[in-house]
């Protein structure tokens, strides 16, 4: 038996090592849809990866139409950067593509990756603590920060917004906000950002309400508009209004929508708000296309809507987005994205959280087309251009 030990051991603590160090091959799926030539050649889907478990990966679509066919590549990050350390890290939380780079905000690892769009070859990162969301305008990143660590005592500080060099990926100012900032939208030259307070309302001291404005000249904030608790998305749209979403407490508050819009006096105000649940969406022309998914504490309960907002009118005008059985079947929507040259979007499943989520494709008009096996937790998506241009 010794004798066996000592020469399985050795065996033992290879496998170990090569396990370490192991880089899951990609994968490349036909997903039998056919491509439909234009400006947009593809889409980066980053996956979360349930927290804790270093699952963060990053997916592609090809709609280049090289085969006539639409391919999808699981896990390319890993695959074309096998020398970085600990893979692309612990929950990736947003996705971006500005001029030539891709931004993937990697929140538990507390930096934000930064690769070449055309092919995802790892230029850089950021380091910053509990990052969440990326924006951009004249060659500057702004990045929201809870700053406190995510398995924190209780207790956290104000957030932060770090105005980080696109080219040098060096931070060159920041500026305090509320607690626990979300999403962020850029109209003119002010910053608006969603305050979420969302350690705070896990703690009963209560969520924050409030978008803080930033003037981007100066990089401090100017002032905050009272919106509603636990803020998270905001969006402009082309009339320059901004559409916040707020999720509630999860017992007496449930989740609504706010759109808020320049006054006589030019400042930014509450223009009024859709009692609509609305967990991500995508402003396309006056289309606001929406997936909600309301948790209840007290009935310990998910409801799910779909749907779509005027941003002109301010109405609901459709509350589905498809009548085909796939979209009933999806388990947990967690990402939501429109083609805006074509109107044809994808909807993210998450399923159960640890396993591999869905991508679904369904046409404009609402038809169901393919679905496709993704990483775990498929949340954020960008369009790749076929000449990446920079959009402030």
């Amino acid at each position: 038996m010794k004798r066996l030990l000592l020469y399985i051991w050795p065996l033992l603590m290879l496998a170990s090592c090569r396990d370490d160090v192991m880089v899951v091959p990609m994968e490349d799926i036909n997903t039998g849809g056919k491509t439909v030539k234009s400006e947009i050649v593809g889409m980066y889907l980053l996956n979360e990866g349930n927290m804790g478990s270093n699952k963060s990966t990053l997916d592609y679509l090809d709609l280049s139409g090289k085969d006539s066919t639409v391919h999808y590549y699981r896990n390319i990050y890993s695959e074309r950067n096998p020398s970085t350390v600990m893979m692309l890290g612990d929950v990736g939380n947003d996705c971006q593509i500005y001029g030539s780079r891709l931004w993937l905000v990697i929140n538990c690892s507390n930096k934000v990756e930064v690769a070449r769009a055309e092919d995802a070859v790892r230029i850089g990162k950021v380091d910053i603590p509990n990052c969440r969301y990326v924006t951009f305008k004249d060659n500057f990143a702004y990045v929201s920060s809870y700053v406190s660590p995510v398995y924190g005592d209780g207790t956290s500080p104000l957030g932060m917004i770090y105005r980080v060099d696109t080219l040098s990926l060096q931070k060159t100012d920041s500026c305090t906000v509320g607690y626990q900032p979300e999403e962020m939208a850029i109209i003119d030259n002010c910053l608006y950002v969603a305050n979420s307070g969302g350690y705070q309302g896990m703690t009963g001291q209560g969520y924050e309400s409030t978008v803080s404005i930033i003037d981007l000249a100066k990089m401090q904030e100017t002032s905050r508009i009272e919106v509603a608790p636990n803020l998270h998305h905001v969006k402009a749209d082309k009339y320059g209004q901004l559409w916040v979403t707020a999720r509630g407490n999860y017992t007496n508050e449930t989740g609504t929508i706010w759109w808020l819009a320049k006054g006589a006096d030019g400042k930014m105000q509450v223009g009024g708000h859709l009692d609509q649940a609305v967990s991500d969406l995508c402003i396309v022309g006056d289309s606001l296309y929406f997936y909600g998914s309301q948790w209840s504490e007290v009935t310990m309960t998910n409801t799910v809507t779909y749907g779509i907002i005027n941003v002109r009118s301010h109405q609901v005008i459709s509350t589905s987005l498809s009548n085909a059985p796939e979209i009933s079947k999806i388990r947990m929507p967690y990402g939501i994205i429109v083609n805006p040259l074509h109107r044809d979007f994808y909807l993210m499943d998450a399923k159960n959280y640890v396993s591999s989520g869905e991508l679904l494709h369904f046409l404009p008009d609402g038809t169901f087309d393919w679905k496709v096996k993704t990483g775990d937790i498929p949340a954020h998506a960008a369009w790749r251009y076929k000449i990446e241009k920079v959009k402030d």
